[in-house]
């Protein structure tokens, strides 16, 4: 991956590992938007951002005072995702999934943000998720001006935890509220320290986020792959629990995939839900 940093902006020279549309659409986060063709504008870490094609070029733009290397490190861009799909062709069915995923990145999101977005995440559909994030941040969040338009931060977990079940009934999270704000206190209070977890070992950030009420293994994992950035967890929905009941049965184990399984499984789910006939 090559790339020129310059102020607040990136431009990708070689991006056949970086495809904006299987990076946003593939599940992994809910902030980004498309407002156009391969274009997409979203809000990460406090800092608005515009993906976009320039020629042959991806260009990331974000908003002032936006430092490039957060940029690099938001979007894995030092990592070297063609020896990874490589590794993870483990079968005819992989060579398939990764070809096809090819362009997808993990990002390297907040933790708080993945927890809370993935406590909504569960028994729900993407555009509704969507929609419940956005309004949480409307209405708690900070407002960032950004090409001519108001986009807003993700609320921390101290603002949050302040709340009542009632005060988050307009964003229509229904039963999820409760959970959102169990959460919300037990990061703001230190109770669950989700620094010190991005710094442990898998079990333990398993063991320490199911210790949440609302938080099982899926969400857990989810928290775990996108949040914590450990790229070997797992997450199996719906859709992962039948392509592997149709292609590997009883008995698989993500190990096959090594310290990258998280990435096959983006592959994996990518291709089932836009690609497998």
């Amino acid at each position: 991956m090559h790339y020129i940093m310059t102020n607040n902006q990136i431009e990708i020279i070689d991006a056949l590992d970086f495809d904006p549309v299987k990076i946003f659409e593939c599940g992994q986060c809910f902030r980004w938007n498309a407002d156009g063709e391969g274009v997409y504008t979203g809000v990460f870490r406090g800092h608005a951002a515009k993906v976009f094609h320039d020629g042959d070029r991806i260009c990331i733009r974000a908003s002032e005072g936006t430092a490039p290397e957060e940029l690099v490190d938001y979007f894995d861009l030092d990592r070297n995702y063609e020896e990874i799909r490589r590794s993870v062709a483990i079968d005819s069915h992989m060579r398939s999934a990764s070809d096809f995923g090819k362009g997808i990145r993990i990002l390297r999101q907040d933790p708080w943000e993945a927890l809370c977005s993935f406590i909504v995440s569960q028994c729900n559909n993407i555009p509704r998720i969507k929609k419940i994030i956005e309004s949480l941040c409307l209405m708690f969040g900070e407002p960032i001006c950004f090409e001519g338009r108001t986009l807003h931060t993700f609320p921390s977990a101290d603002t949050l935890a302040g709340l009542s079940s009632r005060e988050l009934e307009p964003i229509r999270c229904g039963y999820r509220a409760e959970y959102i704000i169990g959460a919300a206190r037990a990061v703001s209070c230190g109770a669950l320290d989700l620094g010190a977890l991005a710094r442990s070992g898998y079990d333990e950030a398993l063991r320490a986020l199911k210790t949440l009420n609302g938080v099982g293994d899926k969400v857990a994992n989810c928290v775990i792959l996108f949040g914590l950035n450990m790229l070997g967890a797992f997450p199996i929905d719906v859709w992962m629990k039948k392509t592997l009941a149709k292609h590997y049965g009883d008995g698989f184990s993500p190990s096959v995939f090594g310290e990258y399984a998280g990435v096959a499984q983006q592959y994996m789910f990518f291709y089932a839900r836009f690609g497998e006939k």
